[in-house]
């Protein structure tokens, strides 16, 4: 008698275990579907804006302050940057609306490799480091265009680790007591721009692909940096970037000292 009371009880048990394992299970399903949806919604609602904004439907973005954007960083995750005919596009958006300095990163470098493609699909636009430093040209170059990668900014960091080592090194010789030296931002800063390494920091930084991150772009060049996740580049959208560039130029920045 005992015996099957004890087995009514296990099976009652592991029912109720079953139960409400299944219920959590449900559960879980439930509240996935709802995030799904809440997602679906919000994206349905930014390809509606920016539909309306590329047919100018939504009068406040044709006030675009361009001036206010210096420079432009547009990262893009490796695999899409074979995408050439997707990169060549934005780029034509970008001088369209007046952008001038636009940096082009991926990590792998696959951009730079198809640098000569993309410039002669723009209208008056060079590489950045062949001369556009020349404010003077600034009313004659529509867009100029700088090409980096990882390797480069792991060979910069490199070269003026390297330059620090090499200037401590000959004080450490002199004679005389010498104070421990501990190397701070600000040297690095210079021994960057010593070796010509040390690029204008963008004031606004765009991130195509499906990471959320600046996919290894220099770190020492995104002090004060607005970084804007756009999504993937097969499905980038003009309204999309008129919209980011608005709201950069329509915010105010505070910068610290």
């Amino acid at each position: 008698m005992d015996l099957k009371i004890q087995m009514q009880r296990a099976r009652a048990t592991s029912f109720a275990s079953y139960t409400g394992n299944l219920g959590l299970l449900l559960l879980w399903h439930i509240l996935h579907l709802l995030v799904r949806l809440w997602y679906f919604l919000l994206w349905m609602v930014c390809v509606l804006e920016s539909y309306l904004i590329s047919g100018g439907i939504l009068k406040k973005y044709k006030a675009l302050n361009v001036g206010k954007l210096r420079y432009l960083a547009i990262v893009v995750e490796s695999e899409e940057a074979y995408e050439t005919s997707k990169v060549i596009e934005l780029l034509q958006w970008l001088e369209a609306i007046g952008v001038k300095r636009v940096c082009l990163y991926d990590t792998e470098g696959v951009l730079k490799k198809s640098k000569e493609v993309i410039l002669t699909k723009l209208k008056n636009a060079v590489v950045y480091e062949d001369g556009y430093q020349d404010e003077s040209l600034v009313d004659q170059i529509r867009m100029s265009v700088e090409f980096c990668s990882f390797s480069d900014g792991k060979e910069a960091i490199t070269k003026a680790a390297n330059l620090l080592f090499v200037k401590y090194l000959k004080l450490a010789t002199l004679p005389g007591d010498h104070e421990e030296k501990i190397f701070t931002e600000p040297h690095m800063d210079d021994a960057l721009k010593a070796i010509g390494g040390r690029g204008p920091d963008p004031d606004l930084l765009l991130v195509y692909g499906p990471a959320r991150c600046h996919l290894g772009f220099p770190a020492w060049r995104m002090r004060y940096t607005e970084i804007v996740h756009m999504g993937q580049l097969m499905h980038m959208r003009y309204g999309s970037l008129i919209k980011a560039i608005y709201r950069f130029t329509t915010v105010r920045q505070n910068y610290g000292k």
